[in-house]
């Protein structure tokens, strides 16, 4: 029986994968909040103070917001896998990526499984919280716990790596961004909880911005470091 050969990346190209994947760290937040700011302002009907963004999900153009999570949930994932491609079995290399790309299976169920209609959105909705939770409705709520909980994770988890390599600015980083994450989610006042939900995803998309440039910078480093020695 004849053996065919075996073809195997080229470093090259796996540099140049792992670049596209971790590039994918930078467009997630961008585009999700871009999409989210855009309906707030055309969509009738829809007061970003008052209504959870959850419910542009609903309604005839629902569909933008559902392929927005989607879609934010998916690159986030390829995010992940440029991470762990990046840290490979080092601190934080295996569970740091992982929690990741948890992160964007969370959007995604919160995407597919829609939230119940309530405060009077989409137009001729119940003008407060809905009376009961509908199946998709506490689906929803558990993507929206997933992408909360495996972010928070994911930060402690890349906290003892950036400690172990003694990267003060990171370590701050990841104590300061879940601590004012976390208070503006649980800050008792519901008047404008909207807003600092909003806010509070920003900077969870924000710090995976800034991990994912880290990266980019590190693995553009390295490759000077080889071309520096081929030269040689």
């Amino acid at each position: 029986m004849s053996h065919m050969p075996q073809q195997t990346a080229s470093p090259g190209t796996r540099d140049s994968l792992t670049a596209r994947l971790l590039a994918c760290g930078l467009v997630v937040g961008p585009l999700f909040v871009v999409v989210v700011l855009v309906q707030a302002v055309t969509r009738e009907g829809f007061d970003l103070t008052y209504h959870p963004i959850s419910l542009l999900s609903l309604g005839e153009r629902g569909w933008i917001q559902i392929a927005d999570f989607v879609v934010a949930g998916l690159l986030c994932v390829a995010f992940a896998v440029g991470v762990r491609r990046m840290l490979g079995r080092g601190r934080g290399g295996t569970w740091g990526p992982r929690l990741i790309a948890l992160t964007g299976m969370g959007m995604i169920m919160a995407g597919v499984f829609t939230s119940d209609p309530g405060a009077g959105f989409p137009p001729g909705a119940p003008a407060g919280a809905p009376a009961s939770m509908s199946w998709h409705g506490i689906l929803h709520e558990v993507g929206f716990a997933v992408v909360s909980l495996s972010w928070l994770a994911a930060c402690f988890v890349l906290l003892r790596r950036f400690a172990a390599l003694k990267r003060r600015a990171w370590v701050a980083a990841c104590v300061l961004a879940p601590v004012a994450v976390v208070v503006l989610v649980a800050w008792p006042d519901l008047d404008g909880l909207s807003v600092r939900l909003v806010v509070a995803s920003a900077m969870q998309f924000e710090f995976l911005f800034a991990l994912a440039a880290d990266l980019l910078r590190s693995r553009q480093e390295r490759e000077s470091r080889g071309a520096y020695s081929l030269g040689r």
